[in-house]
């Protein structure tokens, strides 16, 4: 029998490490080879941004990772230490945004390399390739002003490769390192040994490699052009790459860094991080909205553009929950803070997005295998080349040209960049558009989904519920007490009909003995799909939907036929055991329904709606939606049972919801898409959240995702056959090494450029597959419909 550690069964712990080095989609590969051969340890690495994401044991620390990315030839930084809870260094706490990499604070050498090796190779490049410039002694002056380049200036390629080479391993910058030495070498042999140094040389150019003459060429252009233009394009590549996370430090800059609090009636000012929950903080017109919290006094109307894609102001007033990093466009607001720090929903939308960055599509994670073969197979083909053209008896300089063209041309780097640009502009524009996106396998899934299953309260429908009818039992209690012990019950659910029926009880009930106005409830329990129940002022409470209304009395069944006749939700309050009153609640059908349900069928999406409630509330709400599958009164099992039975007939279904009773559905579902308003539980349990109130964020989301796939694929498919083509071309001698560097440079940068293109992206009615026929009753010939669905 096998003991087993204390900690066996512990979830795994997952850190984030900050790795430098890395140049290539090989690094990529060799840095989550070596995580991933520590007992337990998984790693996904993204070249893009220079992190590692890490799942490991507790057996295995922070500090035993920082070892194996740093026996592997890299630097690894551990996430910093959460700083004390130091007034006096509250502000110095606030930390910044990483940068890109290659980006932000460079040592003033590193900031230099750049312009300093374009003064130098220009003169070089411009005399090789003019011959009636070439002056007497003029490749003298060329080796002297290429020699620093190609020591100094290729210096972090020659030290990466050493580096490398020392840990067993070959990148990207083992093959700039050895065509530039290589063709430096060469010429150096041309010079002193080969003739070329013989005053009144000249050499032709030719964009193809010419034939022996009987002088050994310079290369002299390919030892300056290699580290150039390869630098030149590591540089444009990173401003790139952290253009494509600019929308993330967007985000990160909404924070607010210092907040007005009121104690005891005077008002200071202090650090954002010294605020606490339940803290009364002012916000001035113009200013942030510096935390998560609820309105205590006065009325304004925020803009919260930047946080959810909201294009409209909201209006709040006393008890209107608002957002940190929203902006006051009106009056003075005074709010209670109810998050602060990381459980703030603007933290929480950053992590999402930092998170969905680290992920890998399928197509990125066989680009990375083949990557982590790539150099070494480049290595061994250059070397045959040279061998082949020497065997040949071809002239040894073209051999050298051959080989040399072979190790520059090659290119890495843009298979390693293909998924992680692309995704870097995807997440960050989605989070504008108040899409938030787990990761690249909901990317995957968003995009092969062709099954909508809806649910209704709260997300069809605003969920913001309000009590039409109460109708009391006949010769039972009043109205008003009824609806006090029911208020009690719901005091203690989260459901958008709870909070329907305390604010009525609040507006229309009077106060208890006590002072209060709602009654304590004990004894609280809440059946997901069904309803609450507790115990109030010794009163057995429940507060549920109504099962068989034939067993009900007086005029309680038509208090439930007419709530269902008008698409409301009757709810049956039973006191004691005895049916006292049903309440009619009623609802708003969200004003953009039937336009995004119409937008998915024309995305070839099949529209389901899954709901608790009774079949006729069901169907009202289906009519104005014109959709046509209908699943009423169904509880959390049914709605998952639903799901299950889909996906055995080969549907990939994606459930929308946004409540405890659809996190179960959520979870099974092959997507699921929670809104932002709905419960953590909810939110949890989804792929995708839609922070922004607008059910066409669902149709945003997919066409979002079907662009990203596809300019992924196009990424991948140019990186592929950019090494397909350009390889061959230089092993049979068809590719000047330097041309051959300009066109590893650009390689890279047409994938993040190609990246670049999705923080454009705008949502729009493409991608429509098919037209939808509408029949003359449809709810867009309505007049009706020009003013939208009230109430359902």
């Amino acid at each position: 029998m096998t003991t087993q550690p204390p900690d066996a069964a512990a979830p795994p712990l997952v850190t984030t490490l900050t790795v430098g080095g890395m140049t290539c989609a090989a690094c990529v590969n060799r840095v989550e080879k070596k995580l991933g051969r520590l007992g337990g340890v998984t790693a996904t690495v993204n070249l893009a941004t220079g992190r590692a994401h890490v799942s490991h044991p507790r057996a295995v620390s922070v500090d035993d990772l920082v070892a194996t990315v740093e026996a592997a030839g890299y630097t690894a930084e551990p996430p910093a230490p959460a700083p004390e809870p130091d007034p006096e260094r509250a502000q110095d706490a606030e930390r910044e945004p990483d940068p890109a990499p290659d980006e932000g604070a460079r040592p003033p050498a590193e900031r230099l390399r750049l312009p300093l090796t374009a003064l130098l190779s220009l003169p070089v490049l411009v005399l090789s390739m003019v011959p009636g410039w070439q002056f007497r002694d003029w490749q003298w002056l060329c080796f002297a002003l290429a020699a620093p380049v190609a020591v100094w200036g290729a210096g972090p390629f020659h030290l990466r490769a050493l580096r490398g080479l020392r840990h067993g391993a070959a990148t990207m910058d083992t093959l700039v390192s050895l065509g530039v030495v290589a063709s430096f070498s060469w010429s150096a042999y041309a010079l002193f040994l080969g003739g070329a140094g013989a005053p009144g040389m000249t050499m032709p150019f030719s964009l193809l490699p010419a034939a022996g003459d009987g002088t050994a060429h310079l290369y002299l252009e390919a030892a300056v052009g290699v580290p150039l233009f390869v630098l030149a394009g590591r540089r444009m590549e990173a401003r790139a790459r952290r253009g494509t996370g600019s929308a993330l430090r967007a985000l990160a800059e909404l924070a607010a860094k210092d907040v007005a609090v009121r104690v005891d009636g005077t008002e200071r000012l202090i650090p954002v991080s010294r605020l606490r929950v339940g803290d009364l903080f002012l916000v001035r017109p113009g200013e942030r909205v510096a935390t998560d919290g609820t309105v205590t006094e006065g009325s304004s109307a925020l803009d919260l553009s930047l946080i959810t894609g909201e294009s409209r102001p909201v209006e709040v007033g006393p008890g209107t929950d608002v957002v940190g990093g929203a902006v006051n466009s009106g009056g003075l607001l005074e709010i209670r803070a109810g998050a602060v720090g990381a459980d703030t929903q603007l933290a929480r939308i950053t992590r999402l997005v930092e998170d969905a960055q680290t992920g890998k599509t399928r197509a990125q994670r066989l680009a990375d295998a083949v990557a982590g073969v790539f150099v070494p197979a480049v290595l061994a083909v250059s070397v045959t080349v040279l061998g082949f053209w020497l065997g040949a008896g071809a002239d040894p300089q073209a051999a050298v040209t051959a080989a040399v063209a072979v190790l520059v041309v090659a290119c890495p780097c843009a298979l390693g960049l293909a998924t992680p640009t692309a995704l870097l502009a995807a997440t960050g524009r989605g989070a504008q558009l108040g899409i938030l996106v787990s990761g690249p396998q909901a990317l995957e899934q968003l995009r092969r989904i062709d099954t909508v299953v809806l649910d209704k309260t709260g997300t069809l429908t605003t969920g913001r519920m309000s009590v039409t009818a109460v109708t009391p039992r006949t010769g039972g209690l009043d109205a008003a007490e009824v609806l006090r012990l029911a208020a009690g019950v719901e005091q203690g659910s989260e459901h958008p009909l709870a909070r329907a029926v305390v604010a009525h009880a609040e507006r229309h009930g009077s106060p208890g003995g006590d002072g209060q106005l709602l009654p304590r409830v004990t004894e609280f329990t809440a059946t997901p799909g069904y309803g609450v129940r507790g115990t109030v002022d010794g009163h057995r409470v429940t507060v549920a939907r109504p099962g068989d209304t034939g067993a009900l009395p007086g005029p309680l069944p038509a208090a439930v036929h007419a709530a269902e006749t008008a698409g409301h939700t009757a709810v049956l309050i039973t006191v004691d055991g005895t049916p006292e009153a049903v309440l009619a609640v009623g609802d708003t059908l969200r004003p953009d329904g039937y336009r995004a349900v119409d937008h998915l069928r024309r995305l070839g999406l099949r529209p389901v709606l899954a709901t608790g409630d009774r079949e006729a509330t069901a169907r009202a709400v289906a009519g104005h939606l014109v959709i046509t599958e209908v699943h009423a009164q169904a509880g959390p099992q049914d709605k998952a049972a639903l799901v299950a039975t889909m996906q055995e007939q080969g549907s990939r279904v994606a459930v929308v919801g946004d409540g405890v009773n659809d996190a179960a559905a959520l979870a099974l579902a092959d997507l699921g898409i929670a809104m932002g308003s709905g419960t953590d539980a909810a939110i949890g349990a989804a792929d995708v959240t839609l922070v922004r109130e607008d059910l066409q964020a669902i149709a945003d989301a997919v066409r979002l995702a079907r662009r990203t796939l596809g300019t992924i694929r196009t990424n991948l498919v140019w990186a592929f056959g950019y090494n397909l083509v350009t390889v061959p071309l230089a092993a049979v001698g068809l590719l000047n090494p330097m041309l051959a560097a300009a066109a590893m440079s650009a390689s890279s940068l047409l994938v993040v450029g190609n990246s670049l293109r999705l923080r454009a992206w705008k949502p729009g009615p493409g991608g429509a597959k098919r037209p939808v026929s509408r029949s003359r009753n449809s709810p867009r010939n309505s007049p009706r419909n020009k003013t939208g669905w009230e109430s359902v």
